[in-house]
């Protein structure tokens, strides 16, 4: 993958890259908070909820254009809709819901903060990619924010017990495996697939997790029991079609824009804004100021970002 950054054109590239990712993080950060604002309904009815509205919404956006679509499509494209829908949607959103509410906000944005570590790792074995060692301070940078982020709140007193806690850690780190597949998948699709806007390739990837999403339906009707009035429901089908819109839609709209316009060794950086926007949400949440660290961990955020567009920027000249 070529980088120039080095002339204007390519740097107005870039720059519209970044806003991209910062836009497609303030929405995905909703995420992190949708599981708190419908506590009484479990993980996987919160996925099933969000994607089945989702599949709905992508299927009636994709209507008009569908048979020129189809036409333009093969079982190779369909294979890899359906397992980056299961690892960027079903899978991860299940395994994340079940670390916010077993593990908390704070450890599980710790965990998702290494995200963008695992990305530029697997990125910097691209053709022209940047190499790993000029790569190293933004990906140091980036690991003490992401310890700041979550390093206060696992000191302080726990008020989960110590088996659900490390349940909620082995969900964190199940995210981070699943969602790291589909950065990656997705980002050489698109890279691929130059005749599929990355509109069109968002609306299908949700039309195949909507599918995953019926699918899913009768194992949570059979394991987990139906108990909630009608203005649960209410709130929950608001929740549900809120996030689909802001954080599926869109929010993954600005992502395979941005996953186009950038490298993916900058790609990963770029998953940083999502775990900042999620901390904003959580202090907004539980009506409070950051604290120390957490100031700390925004600035060596920011300061991960900066390095890693400095590196790119020594790349194109050299």
């Amino acid at each position: 993958m070529d980088i120039a950054i080095a002339n204007p054109s390519a740097t107005h590239r870039t720059h519209r890259g970044i806003a991209c990712g910062v836009g497609a993080g303030a929405l995905w950060g909703l995420v992190f908070l949708a599981p708190e604002l419908v506590r009484d309904f479990t993980p996987l009815q919160l996925a099933i909820g969000r994607y089945l509205a989702y599949g709905v919404l992508s299927a009636a956006l994709i209507a008009p254009r569908w048979r020129t679509l189809l036409a333009g499509l093969t079982r190779r494209e369909w294979l890899s809709l359906a397992w980056l829908a299961l690892a960027g949607n079903t899978l991860y959103y299940v395994l994340l819901s079940m670390a916010v509410q077993t593990g908390g906000i704070a450890m599980t944005s710790l965990v998702i903060g290494f995200l963008p570590v695992a990305v530029t790792i697997i990125g910097s074995r691209d053709r022209d990619a940047v190499a790993l060692p000029a790569l190293a301070p933004s990906l140091l940078l980036c690991a003490a924010g992401a310890v700041c982020i979550g390093w206060q709140a696992i000191a302080m007193p726990a008020t989960r017990s110590t088996g659900t806690q490390i349940t909620g850690l082995v969900c964190a780190i199940g995210a981070l495996i699943s969602w790291t597949a589909f950065a990656v998948g997705n980002s050489r699709c698109l890279a691929r697939l130059d005749h599929v806007s990355v509109h069109d390739w968002n609306l299908l990837i949700g039309l195949v997790t909507g599918a995953q999403a019926v699918m899913l339906v009768p194992v949570t009707l059979l394991i987990e029991p139906i108990r909630h009035g009608a203005a649960a429901w209410l709130n929950f089908a608001g929740v549900s079609i809120g996030v689909a819109i802001l954080a599926s839609i869109v929010g993954n709209a600005l992502w395979n824009r941005m996953s186009r316009l950038l490298p993916l060794t900058m790609v990963g950086q770029m998953i940083l804004f999502e775990t900042l926007f999620a901390l904003v949400y959580g202090f907004l949440w539980e009506h409070r100021l950051p604290r120390p660290l957490e100031i700390g961990a925004f600035g060596l955020v920011v300061a991960s970002v900066l390095s890693c567009i400095a590196a790119h920027r020594r790349h194109a000249r050299a």
